[in-house]
């Protein structure tokens, strides 16, 4: 075989290569794309949530959440927000609780809260001891969940929880707007404190309630 013949054999192999690599990944596009349209709604409003996050970020950091892009970043922010009450509202309402959302639901909220706190540390907005207390709680009860999953036990957020995300979201909406005097500057930091404080209660009214999922270990 001459060097232009083997040239022409590698080529073709490439680019055979290159074909099935891109059949492959459109068969994987194509089951991504499925897997979204067979989903019911709520667990499409989370999935919505999740894909939110990035051109939130993208908008905090690049553009410091100052002008128009903090108008867009509270935007995107207030509207996935919004996505966690509904997608709920719409899964209780019709019935529509599956393993996914009760799995999926509370980490969109983790995503989008914990990106948004970590972006406001980067604008100077929050202390950075604060967010590190909200992640590691973050980590904990993911944990938590991870251990119970493997055991086939799915733990849904409860009401500490979902009141302790709620005080998160509304702290993150008040350090987009940024008051920086007068009564809303006040009013931010008793927010700040108030989520500080519901993150460690709903933390330990976690761990308690779900204390058994340690003794699955043995």
């Amino acid at each position: 075989m001459t060097s232009t013949e083997r040239s022409w054999t590698n080529n073709l192999l490439a680019a055979n290569e290159g074909f099935y690599l891109e059949e492959e990944r459109g068969k994987n596009m194509s089951g991504i794309i499925n897997g979204f349209k067979n989903m019911n709604l709520p667990n499409k409003l989370t999935c919505i949530r999740m894909v939110m996050v990035v051109p939130f970020v993208i908008c905090m950091l690049a553009g410091r959440a100052e002008g128009p892009f903090m108008w867009v970043s509270l935007i995107l922010f207030i509207a996935s927000s919004l996505t966690d009450t509904l997608d709920g509202m719409i899964a209780r309402r019709n019935n529509l609780i599956t393993d996914f959302g009760k799995f999926m639901d509370p980490l969109a909220d983790k995503l989008l809260v914990t990106s948004a706190l970590i972006c406001l540390i980067e604008l100077g907005r929050i202390p950075a001891w604060i967010v590190i207390v909200i992640i590691a709680r973050e980590f904990i009860i993911s944990g938590f969940r991870l251990i119970a999953s493997d055991n086939g036990v799915v733990i849904a957020a409860s009401w500490w929880g979902k009141t302790k995300t709620v005080s998160q979201m509304l702290l993150v909406i008040l350090l987009i707007i940024n008051f920086q005097t007068g009564p809303l500057h006040i009013f931010t930091m008793i927010v700040m404190y108030a989520a500080l404080i519901l993150t460690i209660v709903s933390l330990c009214d976690y761990l308690y309630k779900n204390r058994n999922v340690l003794s699955m270990q043995s």
